[in-house]
């Protein structure tokens, strides 16, 4: 059935989509109430740059500004436990103004664009819009949920941005673009704030330098950022145990199985009928996607933005333990996960699955373990295993 059928047929009161409150409910209830304070008009503060992807290289961009602020509205990082009909209200409150450029453009109206990308708080603005902003809440299975928007007239800052002296520093520096990402990870600058200013266009040689639509430039930081660190982790000593980290959220279940050995990656998706993409299936859809020790070097096609937030919560893992592993993630969608949040909800429950693990010394009481967790046979997932199959004689021992 329909995502569209099945909300005709509920209509927020019979928890079909098997979530009690319907998330889609504040939608609506905010919706007369945001009508009144949107208009041609608008001031206030600006707390991200987002930039579409259609018509490249031609595409829209402008700052998203707070109509009512909340705490957190526009940090996923603190989001993690909060129900779905919360992240849809905050995000609701967020009003983005959208103007076409061109990737390469420097004008005026670039400039300002990534001064409030680099601002380390909320910068108030004025904005003038062709019509007044029309009220609509959009879902993307890699961005963050997208409130109302209207198209800008004019845009002017009311105030000075604040800009780390640090940021500015290496963003005027001639660095490539990679190069300049990961200095800003290591001194602190956490991927969220990165996708931005990797957005504005501010990052590479001077030559190369564009702008980044939104959906391309969350993937891309969670890349580069990734292989950073794997340069580090593959030259450090192997874990000596079989550890197995879980977690839950939002219908997203992370069973997470590190095993001695030279650094590889494996990264299961397995999508219940019901869930979202998933709504014609009769049985759990599983995807896969491997890389070896050298690295991936295809696009994960199969998985998307959701295998690089898996990947980058894992190497983030390894990083801190100076340690190397062969990881698999067993990450399975159930039905409650109907409404696409954006690829935040893998980074973040995979990171939370990090904090707490169970040690064992062989890889059949690890194995044991973890399928006592996951609805599929772990017999299912093997047969499936590129990482399972290379069976080592110290497994069995």
């Amino acid at each position: 059935m329909s995502p569209t059928r099945l909300c005709l047929m509920c209509k927020g009161g019979r928890a079909l989509c098997g979530n009690n409150p319907c998330p889609l409910i504040p939608r609506f209830k905010m919706a007369p109430e945001i009508k009144k304070k949107i208009s041609e008009d608008f001031f206030g503060p600006s707390y991200n740059l987002f930039v579409g992807r259609f018509g490249y290289p031609n595409v829209s961009l402008g700052p998203m500004a707070a109509i009512e602020e909340r705490p957190n509205m526009d940090n996923p990082e603190k989001w993690l436990g909060l129900k779905y009909s919360e992240i849809i209200e905050i995000r609701s409150l967020l009003l983005r103004s959208r103007r076409q450029e061109n990737v390469k453009s420097d004008s005026r109206y670039i400039l300002e664009a990534q001064e409030l990308a680099l601002a380390s708080k909320p910068t108030d603005i004025e904005v003038l819009f062709k019509n007044k902003p029309s009220y609509n809440v959009s879902f993307s299975d890699v961005t963050q949920p997208m409130g109302p928007s209207g198209t800008l007239k004019k845009l002017r800052i009311a105030e000075n941005p604040k800009i780390p002296q640090k940021l500015e520093k290496i963003v005027s520096d001639d660095l490539k673009a990679n190069e300049a990402a990961n200095i800003l990870y290591q001194k602190g600058t956490d991927v969220y704030k990165l996708s931005t200013i990797l957005s504005s266009g501010v990052l590479g040689l001077e030559k190369n330098k564009k702008i980044v639509p939104t959906h391309w430039s969350i993937t891309g930081i969670d890349d580069l950022i990734a292989k950073d660190l794997m340069k580090k982790i593959r030259e450090y000593p192997s874990i000596n145990n079989y550890i197995v980290f879980e977690s839950k959220y939002l219908d997203n279940h992370f069973v997470i199985l590190m095993m001695p050995g030279n650094w590889e990656f494996e990264n299961f998706e397995a999508w219940a009928p019901g869930s979202m993409w998933s709504r014609g299936l009769k049985k759990m859809e599983i995807v896969e996607e491997y890389e070896p020790f050298k690295g991936k070097t295809k696009y994960a096609d199969q998985e998307g933005g959701g295998y690089y937030a898996s990947r980058i919560a894992c190497v983030e893992k390894l990083s801190k333990m100076k340690r190397q592993a062969r990881v698999i993630v067993f990450r399975e969608i159930y039905e409650g996960y109907n409404i696409s949040l954006g690829v935040w909800v893998v980074r973040q429950t995979a990171r939370s699955a990090y904090k707490k693990k169970k040690e064992f010394s062989t890889l059949k009481e690890a194995m044991d373990y973890a399928d006592s967790k996951l609805r599929i046979s772990m017999n299912e997932y093997v047969s499936r295993s590129k990482l399972l199959k290379q069976r080592r004689l110290g497994d069995f021992f």
